[in-house]
């Protein structure tokens, strides 16, 4: 696979092996709100846009959606470098942008403004950059186009789509929320709801609750993100994670249990919603990323100001 139309390392930061580390790779419009410029560019077209961002090059761009989450994730890796200095498990953040180079320049200068740890910044002229994503051993994307994530998800690599809102200050440590069906878990419960009804549903659980439920696009990053998590005693870790479902406790709740157990996935702390809106709780957790596939779960969120990311 050739490499995008052009990489530019990031010297200033250590640069990772991709095969140890957690890579993120995360559009421009993902970490930065580019909102006015998109536009721009939509109205005006490409030309008028590279103009724009080449005569504000020197301007930082503010914070978008993930740009806590990335914050966050920086320092997990120097709480985990502390521990260990030769630890190659680490974070390991690229930034994928369909802008040439040129226009680029206000990317990178935005990035070095806020001491963002970027490794690689990747300024590819395909319209499908996600083509690229595996070569980079990409094991989670962040992307503003939904487009962009249903490509990445058919190419087998975890992903979502992040909504541009306001994103408050980040504190440590890093939270992640879960939800479980079609995210963390295969959506198969949820197709026997579709076609036979919550008690149709039941019955399958009930029946199934021995067996592990199948894995969900973003299993993967959850797994890697709980290995490097058991690095830390849980009243240490720098990582913090969560699974908030709209599965009833009662009910439906001890499949989940079971199959996490069976992943030897630790989660913090598990919320179990039978139904009932996530906004209220996620309010509470205050996560740095909230991964849902119900978009009425994601507007819940986004109304009590938690970064919120679609699984498609």
């Amino acid at each position: 696979m050739a490499e995008p139309e052009s990489t530019v390392i990031n010297s200033d930061v250590k640069q990772k092996d991709p095969s140890e580390a957690l890579v993120i790779a995360v559009t421009t419009r993902a970490i930065f709100n580019l909102e006015e410029e998109h536009k721009l560019y939509l109205e005006k077209g490409k030309e008028e846009y590279a103009r724009h961002q080449q005569a504000n090059q020197d301007k930082p761009l503010p914070p978008g959606t993930a740009f806590a989450f990335i914050q966050a994730a920086q320092y997990v890796n120097e709480r985990i470098l502390e521990s260990n200095p030769a630890e190659k498990d680490l974070f390991d953040i690229l930034v994928l942008s369909n802008n040439s180079p040129e226009s680029g320049v206000r990317i990178i200068n935005s990035a070095k403004h806020y001491g963002l740890e970027i490794s690689k910044f990747c300024f590819v002229s395909d319209e499908d950059s996600t083509q690229y994503l595996k070569s980079h051993g990409v094991k989670l994307f962040l992307s503003a186009d939904r487009t962009d994530v249903c490509n990445a998800l058919r190419r087998g690599v975890s992903a979502a789509l992040v909504f541009q809102q306001e994103v408050q200050a980040s504190s440590t440590p890093l939270r992640v929320v879960f939800d479980g069906d079609a995210v963390l878990f295969s959506n198969e419960t949820d197709q026997v709801f579709r076609e036979q009804g919550l008690e149709g549903a039941l019955q399958y659980e009930r029946a199934m609750e021995a067996v592990p439920m199948g894995e969900g696009p973003l299993k993967a990053f959850a797994m890697h993100l709980g290995k490097m998590r058991k690095k830390f005693s849980q009243e240490e870790s720098p990582i913090r994670t969560y699974l908030v479902t709209a599965r009833s406790g009662r009910d439906m709740g001890i499949r989940a249990i079971k199959t996490l157990r069976e992943w030897g996935l630790a989660i913090d702390e598990a919320f179990f919603m039978d139904g009932a809106p996530k906004g209220p709780i996620l309010a509470q957790i205050q996560p740095h990323i909230f991964f849902d596939d119900g978009l009425h779960n994601i507007q819940g969120a986004r109304n009590v100001g938690v970064p919120s990311a679609w699984v498609p």
